[in-house]
């Protein structure tokens, strides 16, 4: 099969990802072999590329948002013709503490898309039977590829931040996960205010119909209940932090984070505020997404790439210049 290999025994160059004739993946037992139709583009691969996160292995197959067709299965659940989803969190030890307390997203062995195992940059890919995902038929593959990374991390810190129906909640940064968020938080009644750097990012939280947009030094007009950050800086943190009301909770949605500024805790955190990451996801928040996605019928705008134009979809990504989230399908 052709798929998009990242080499890490070369260091960081560029391009990142060469496009290679590999060998298809062989079925194993407990897992289903997938026809990728689809996959999207995810900051968490650039951190992988650019090797902010530490190589897993050698060489590996980045992409973890894979919508694809059951082709060969172990799993009576899953026949072949199947859709179905893979998301980040490709698997779990099911033993330690955190799996055993309902906590899986913490879980001291996880199997990671595309990171840990090779992932969706490919024709084909391998994925463990019990953690993928039916589709709705409603979206195609290329709209729902960016729900199964960006929709259900953005989903997870919603829940995170502790959200309640009608809450004022800041969004910092405005790309993929944060388009998909505001759709929910409207759906929860909620009052919705981006800070956001990049006039197209704020061009498109006022499309979405946000309450308030401003640029990344303006302070909201009202005290807010919650924050997500999604951008990968502390600066932004400690920035949401301080317009939160007395209670609340910043939830950092980044699998990296640059270093923390030094604040003043007697101005910005005292007062029982909160800061809180935002580590994986669980299966029921995959499942509770997807069913959210379907009834709302969650649509969103997407740039599509070719397999062979993986390193620009990783670019445009990178310097945040496509329209919308960023999806590679094989052709």
């Amino acid at each position: 099969m052709r798929a998009a290999v990242f080499d890490s025994t070369l260091g960081v160059r560029k391009p990142w990802l060469s496009i290679e004739e590999v060998a298809r993946p062989v079925l194993q037992p407990g897992h289903v072999l997938l026809k990728v139709a689809a996959c999207g583009v995810c900051r968490t691969d650039l951190h992988i590329v650019e090797e902010d996160l530490p190589p897993a292995q050698p060489r590996m197959i980045p992409g973890h948002q894979i919508v694809g067709e059951v082709v060969e299965t172990a799993s009576a659940d899953l026949p072949v013709g199947t859709r179905v989803g893979v998301s980040w969190m490709g698997g779990v030890d099911g033993t330690c503490w955190f799996c055993r307390h309902d906590l899986e997203n913490l879980c001291d062995h996880p199997v990671f898309t595309g990171y840990s195992v090779n992932g969706g940059y490919a024709e084909f890919a391998l994925a463990r039977a019990d953690f993928v995902y039916p589709l709705p038929e409603e979206l195609n593959a290329s709209q729902i590829a960016p729900l199964l990374c960006a929709g259900i991390i953005g989903f997870r810190s919603l829940r995170v931040a502790g959200v309640q129906h009608g809450e004022r909640v800041g969004l910092y940064g405005f790309g993929s996960s944060a388009s998909l968020a505001i759709r929910i938080l409207q759906h929860w009644s909620c009052e919705v205010y981006v800070v956001t750097r990049g006039e197209s990012h704020r061009r498109a939280a006022e499309a979405r119909g946000a309450t308030w947009v401003g640029d990344e030094d303006a302070k909201p007009p009202v005290e807010l209940d919650c924050a997500i950050t999604f951008a990968p800086s502390g600066k932004v943190v400690v920035a949401a932090l301080s317009h939160l009301r007395k209670g609340g909770v910043v939830a950092i949605n980044a699998i990296h984070l640059d270093q923390m500024p030094a604040f003043d805790y007697d101005k910005l955190l005292w007062g029982e505020r909160q800061i809180r990451s935002v580590a994986n996801m669980t299966r029921q928040d995959a499942r509770d997404l997807l069913d959210v996605a379907r009834n709302l019928n969650l649509q969103q705008t997407v740039t599509e790439f070719s397999l062979d134009d993986a390193n620009e979809a990783l670019e445009a990504v990178k310097n945040e210049t496509a329209d919308g989230s960023v999806v590679i399908v094989p052709r």
